[in-house]
């Protein structure tokens, strides 16, 4: 009884010796997750002021058609745009147009915004009967991908008619139109500006100067963007790690002793003189353990 109370600690204690010896470090991981991309498209927007008449004060006219953003999926297909009180109280109609859609979608992996726009027609306080622009069709479009460079483009196809005048948009710089006693407008064509990891894309910029005098209207001085999409890109997933090298144990070489070589062979690690010693200082404070013992039992 008393030899089997005294075996139970010293199996245990050697299993867990041995255990703590050769058990390997646990391997460690950290995952990566990346954020989401961001979009955001709109096919009208305006920041004009407007100065009246009758009036010292100056009245911002602000306005956006179709504007949405991204997170997740957003889609608007709105066709005009009407603001009030400006001319004598009436409304104004700052848009219409037969097709004006914007899209944005952006995930882990992807963002992207488009905007598109046709037979569109802007007015501006103070030119009921005058057209500030007319296009047939304007497009733009930004993509930005993980891990990949962003695009923009933008495309203005079809006529383009300014103040009434028809006109011919040029790449190579703005296009100013000016109309005696109407005023002036300096179109920029198909701007498109990207980064590593953003992309935007105007169809047509206009600055807008008019004095039309109509309607206690008497200077209209701002920006009017038609069609414009921007992205974001999504943060790229971290490298994985580079696999661990398959290390197999080396042949005993003629100049290896021979306890070098048995190790080799029977496939033993650094550890194994460790566990060895470890297993026989156990192993004798046991033996001395059960030889007090049997010398108690003699006396």
């Amino acid at each position: 009884m008393n030899s089997n109370t005294f075996r139970m600690p010293v199996a245990a204690l050697f299993a867990t010796g041995a255990v703590a010896l050769l058990a390997a470090p646990p391997a460690s991981a950290t995952g990566s997750h990346p954020g989401e991309g961001k979009a955001s498209a709109v096919v009208l927007r305006t920041g004009l002021d407007v100065r009246l008449l009758n009036k010292t004060v100056q009245i911002p006219l602000k306005a956006t058609l179709n504007e949405v953003s991204a997170p997740a999926d957003a889609a608007k297909t709105a066709l005009t745009v009407t603001l009030d009180g400006v001319e004598g109280g009436r409304p104004v109609s700052v848009l219409r147009a037969d097709v004006a859609t914007s899209r944005a979608t952006a995930d882990k992996s992807r963002a992207e915004a488009e905007a598109n726009l046709a037979k569109a027609r802007v007015h501006v306080p103070g030119l009921p009967a005058l057209s500030l622009i007319e296009v047939e069709k304007v497009t733009s479009k930004a993509v930005c991908a993980a891990g990949e460079k962003p695009v923009a483009t933008s495309n203005v196809l079809g006529a383009v008619t300014v103040l009434g005048k028809r006109v011919t948009l040029s790449a190579g710089g703005p296009t100013k139109v000016e109309v005696p006693e109407v005023g002036l407008v300096s179109l920029e064509l198909s701007a498109t500006e990207t980064t590593s990891t953003t992309a935007a894309a105007t169809a047509l910029r206009l600055k807008v100067s008019v004095n039309p005098l109509h309607l206690n209207v008497a200077e209209v001085d701002g920006e009017v963007v038609l069609a414009e999409a921007r992205c974001e890109s999504p943060a790229a997933p971290a490298p994985s790690a580079p696999a661990k090298p398959d290390v197999k144990p080396q042949s005993a070489a003629s100049s290896t002793s021979g306890a070098e070589a048995n190790l080799a062979e029977t496939g033993g690690g650094s550890l194994t003189p460790y566990v060895t010693g470890g297993a026989l200082i156990l192993l004798g404070f046991g033996a001395a353990a059960l030889v007090v013992t049997r010398r108690g039992r003699a006396s």
